[in-house]
């Protein structure tokens, strides 16, 4: 007999099943109730076992009825026999015994869980829909850089984003909804124009210390070409230089920006044109900039290289080897560290010299062993004038070198043999002194046109590179060191960290999440 919702009562045997005259009816309730036309003949005969990794067990007859694992699976594993009642038990005995050997670490761990993802979940304990922007930044950095990083080499030539208002600037971090910003919305931008290039960058601080590059751009631009002989800019010097600073104008118009430094280095510090060519500027483009020390311009490349410095290191000597000067500091680090690096150079210098200068008196298209040994040899007699007492190096890897030029990193990319400049790939890794000798030896071997035809080189720079290694052999014998750490960041990232300091903005983001945690 059925019972009124159409399964088998306790006690249905195999006969009675055999002996039905209305399978057919019986057949049609099971179609209508799981979608399923199939006889009782032809469940499947086998039952899983209650523990994990048993085989599966034949079933007699009565368990093995369709409708009767239905309803068993509907009881929560009741059996609808004497036997499958004993399974079921048997299979309830086991699950509890294995859950009871999983709660204790599940417990905690969902404690931990549930704390961690409260704020992310809405009513009935369910995650809230991360909220995206309604149309995300086209090329702007999703990578927030350490703060002292510099903008990547692919966003040369004024290849930036495009027109875009202020809010389209603003990181969505997480499953905070739109509207809700983790950082203020405040820009900042450096702008550094040297003897080789002019370079643009636009950031907005992060995390304490970091911040996230925004927009940037980088153009060769030799402003300092025949500066050595002459002692003036020539007309297409200044030409090309003011063409550079026309765009990086457009994209801080394009921009609300709170505050930003424009500085010019060592060729407006040399020429005797200098504050005309500035003045210049200013009519064509409305950009102020101020020409600055060389001290400053130290400090700034150590400002800008700081969180490269581990906490174990003790003394680093840091050097920026630049188109028309080359700053180098030597940094001592005691047991009580200052927030800020720069407070720790105990000497500093600028030599008068850098690629483009020191490739003009040389030539740097055919450079010769005994060219390129000469080129060393007056770089080291101006170091011979720096009185900095000497470096103990001890073995336990305390000092090393830092270079934050475009000689280093040409360097890198070479020994990385990459096909295409990547900045991600060689900021802040590390060089032994065989491996700087090993490349140094191999852009020596090649001729003018292999090192054109290198991507990480390119024609704008196979007549200058060589010139760098001289300047970075001379310091490399000054002070010798196991290894180097090259860093693809300079003074712009050193201008944007100072900023961001002097306004306060990582003290008030850090008052900000306290309220909210509150």
């Amino acid at each position: 007999m059925e019972d009124p919702e159409g399964g088998a009562k306790p006690q249905f045997d195999g006969a009675m099943a055999a002996g039905r005259k209305d399978g057919k009816k019986f057949r049609r309730r099971k179609g209508k109730r799981g979608g399923q036309t199939r006889s009782a003949a032809q469940a499947a005969p086998h039952e899983l076992s209650g523990s994990a990794g048993q085989p599966a067990r034949p079933m007699d007859d009565a368990a093995g009825h369709p409708a009767r694992k239905r309803k068993r699976r509907r009881r929560g594993g009741q059996g609808v026999s004497q036997d499958g009642s004993l399974q079921a038990q048997a299979i309830e005995q086991t699950g509890a015994a294995a859950s009871a050997a999983r709660s204790d670490g599940e417990q905690a761990s969902g404690r931990r869980n549930r704390r961690k993802h409260r704020g992310k979940r809405g009513l009935q304990g369910r995650p809230l829909s991360s909220a995206k922007p309604a149309h995300a930044p086209l090329q702007e950095s999703r990578v927030e850089e350490t703060a002292r990083s510099s903008a990547p080499r692919e966003m040369q030539n004024g290849a930036g984003p495009g027109r875009k208002g202020r809010q389209d600037s603003i990181a969505h971090h997480g499953d905070r909804q739109a509207g809700e910003h983790a950082w203020p919305e405040e820009l900042y931008a450096a702008l550094d124009l040297g003897t080789n290039n002019c370079r643009l960058l636009i950031a907005q601080p992060t995390r304490p210390g970091q911040f996230r590059v925004v927009d940037a751009f980088s153009r060769i631009v030799r402003l300092g070409e025949g500066l050595a002989a002459s002692g003036r800019l020539s007309d297409e010097a200044m030409e090309r230089a003011i063409e550079a600073l026309r765009i990086c104008a457009g994209k801080l118009r394009n921009r609300e920006i709170r505050r930003m430094r424009l500085i010019a280095t060592e060729a407006c510090r040399q020429a005797v044109n200098g504050a005309e060519f500035l003045g210049r500027v200013v009519a064509e483009t409305g950009l102020e900039l101020e020409i600055i020390d060389r001290e400053t311009e130290a400090r700034l490349a150590v400002s800008g290289c700081s969180s490269l410095v581990g906490r174990e290191t003790r003394s680093v000597v840091l050097f920026d080897i630049g188109g028309g000067s080359s700053e180098i500091a030597v940094i001592r680090i005691g047991d009580s560290r200052f927030s800020r690096l720069a407070n720790h150079i105990t000497h500093w210098t600028s030599l008068p010299v850098g690629v483009v200068t020191l490739s003009e008196r040389h030539g740097g298209r055919d450079v010769t062993p005994e060219l390129f040994e000469g080129m060393v040899r007056e770089v080291e007699a101006m170091l011979g004038c720096f009185d900095c007492p000497e470096i103990e190096i001890a073995e336990t890897g305390d000092f090393h070198l830092i270079g934050t030029s475009g000689t280093v990193t040409t360097l890198a990319g070479v020994h990385l043999d990459l096909p295409r400049y990547d900045r991600r790939k060689v900021d802040g890794i590390w060089l032994s002194d065989d491996e700087v000798s090993a490349m140094q030896a191999k852009l020596l071997s090649w001729d003018f046109e292999s090192r054109a035809a290198n991507p990480c080189i390119g024609p704008d720079r196979a007549d200058l590179v060589l010139a760098g290694c001289a300047i970075l052999e001379a310091i490399r014998r000054r002070w010798p060191s196991p290894r180097m750490r090259v860093a693809d960041r300079g003074l712009r990232e050193g201008l944007l960290t100072d900023m961001m300091a002097d306004d306060g903005v990582w003290r008030r983001n850090r008052n900000r999440r306290g309220q909210r945690a509150k």
